[in-house]
């Protein structure tokens, strides 16, 4: 009897387990969707789920008007900045960010919310002012033929900015963001028409001192460095190597002197020690 017991307790748990391990996979009611669009030097990615009419009626009855809508289905909307962008006046540091919106009938409320956890919780009793990293309103259009299905979309791009739409019914409505296109394409511009950076001539200059390169050329690296740089002991005690290197001491010990006096400002000892031994050495090379 135990036995028996046993084997039917047995037969059960397994049983259960190909059952659990058979689950009936079927399409989702709303698919999830993830669009990524380069707009300017910069992206915006838009993860979302997709609900449909079925003919059912959307705006102010499936999706009520004055209230807080998740803009979508299951998990609020994110939108995500690869750069800082601007929503209307507000600054926005790039990051992600929850989309919630209340639907009107002549204009929509359009919030970037910072807490992305709180899915379709969030409502007028339970939002926080600290949590609202931006806030816009817009008017809605109108499209025929209606879209069935929920739609997001990044459209009207420019080089600075871009409209993140939102389409569903005969709705739509155009979120405008811009990025700072021009300052940072500008700075680029700049950095590449100045040529390289300081601590590029630097490092070039240092190169061909240790590997006794041409002297006179890492001098003159050397001596860039400086110009873009300004004035730092750890170079100029480079430069006063180079300099002796290629013979040229009084200009060795002046600039070691230079050095040394910025390192006693620093206060760094390593500095102050090379310098004075270096200054010793060349004196008695003049």
């Amino acid at each position: 009897m135990k036995l028996i017991s046993g084997l039917f307790l047995f037969a059960t748990c397994l049983f259960s387990g190909m059952v659990l391990n058979a689950q009936i996979k079927t399409p989702q009611p709303s698919p999830v969707a993830t669009i990524k669009v380069n707009v300017g030097i910069g992206d915006v990615t838009i993860d979302y789920s997709r609900p449909s009419m079925k003919g059912r009626t959307i705006f102010g009855d499936l999706v009520p008007y004055g209230k807080i809508w998740r803009t979508g289905a299951n998990a609020a909307t994110k939108v995500t900045f690869s750069e800082k962008a601007t929503v209307g006046s507000t600054e926005l540091d790039k990051g992600s960010y929850a989309i919630y919106t209340i639907p009107n009938n002549n204009e929509w409320t359009v919030i970037f919310y910072k807490d992305l956890t709180q899915g379709g919780n969030l409502n007028e009793s339970n939002i926080k002012e600290s949590e609202i990293a931006a806030r816009i309103v817009v008017r809605p259009g109108t499209i025929n033929p209606a879209v069935e299905t929920y739609t997001m979309d990044v459209t009207d791009l420019t080089n600075k900015g871009a409209n993140i739409a939102i389409i569903w019914d005969k709705t739509i409505v155009k979120v405008p963001f811009t990025y700072k296109t021009d300052d940072a394409v500008m700075a680029n511009i700049k950095t590449k028409m100045d040529g390289p950076s300081g601590d590029e001539y630097f490092a070039a200059a240092r190169y061909y001192m240790e590997e006794n390169k041409d002297m006179s050329q890492a001098l003159t690296w050397i001596k860039k460095s400086t110009e873009k740089n300004g004035e730092r002991f750890w170079v100029l005690r480079q430069q006063s190597l180079i300099e002796a290197k290629l013979g040229q001491y009084p200009a060795a010990i002046k600039t070691a002197e230079r050095s040394l006096a910025l390192a006693k400002e620093a206060g760094n000892a390593d500095y102050v020690k090379m310098n004075t031994d270096s200054i010793k050495e060349w004196s008695a090379k003049k």
